[in-house]
């Protein structure tokens, strides 16, 4: 697996279960990760799952994984490493992406080290995979969404699809996790691919 690493966004539109399988496949793949958290990510990570902080996230995905691959940046250091695109990754993921991160980007704000890092992605031609999560979509949304498509990004809403049959929520959060990890050509055994496996089911 290449050692360049992932820079990894979490913001706050509700799918932190995402985020949080996302994280842990990456990390069980040895793919280092640049991790950011905004202030609304932490917020949804407390709303929607038992994760309060760092600490608590750590837990999760396991701690001596995180200690190996994971470096944490703050949200609001513009001068960090992925927001320099002499900073060499493999490319970037935010999951989940809320309508307001998507907004600033594709308007080039630039604001938070988020948004920067995601701007640098676009302009050195690097894989962004926004992983949207909103319902309806107003006109707004989906005019964002393909300017950042034009741009080069990836729109990947969190829509899980239905043909493996999931009898478990978390059947639901792998099929669309294993469609990022697509994205990111990183891997991946947890949904089988339809007409490749004999039993879709299970």
């Amino acid at each position: 697996m290449s050692a360049l690493p992932v820079v990894f966004a979490l913001t706050g539109a509700s799918g932190a279960p995402y985020g949080i399988r996302l994280l842990q496949q990456l990390l069980a793949a040895e793919v280092p990760v640049w991790l950011i958290i905004s202030g609304h990510g932490f917020r949804l990570l407390r709303t929607e799952s038992e994760v309060g902080d760092i600490a608590g996230l750590r837990e999760a995905v396991g701690a001596a994984a995180f200690d190996r691959w994971v470096t944490v940046y703050d949200d609001g250091d513009r001068g960090a490493a992925p927001a320099s695109g002499s900073a060499r990754t493999r490319g970037m993921v935010i999951c989940p992406c809320s309508m307001g991160t998507l907004a600033s980007i594709a308007a080039g704000t630039s604001r938070s080290l988020v948004e920067r890092a995601a701007d640098v992605t676009l302009k050195e031609r690097r894989a962004l995979i926004c992983v949207t999560r909103e319902t309806p979509l107003s006109a707004i949304h989906l005019s964002n969404m393909l300017t950042l498509t034009h741009a080069g990004a990836v729109i990947l809403p969190a829509a899980p699809g239905f043909y493996h049959r999931p009898t478990r929520i978390e059947q639901l959060v792998d099929f669309v996790v294993a469609r990022v990890l697509d994205q990111l050509d990183v891997p991946q055994t947890l949904v089988p691919r339809w007409g490749l496996d004999d039993d879709v089911t299970t």
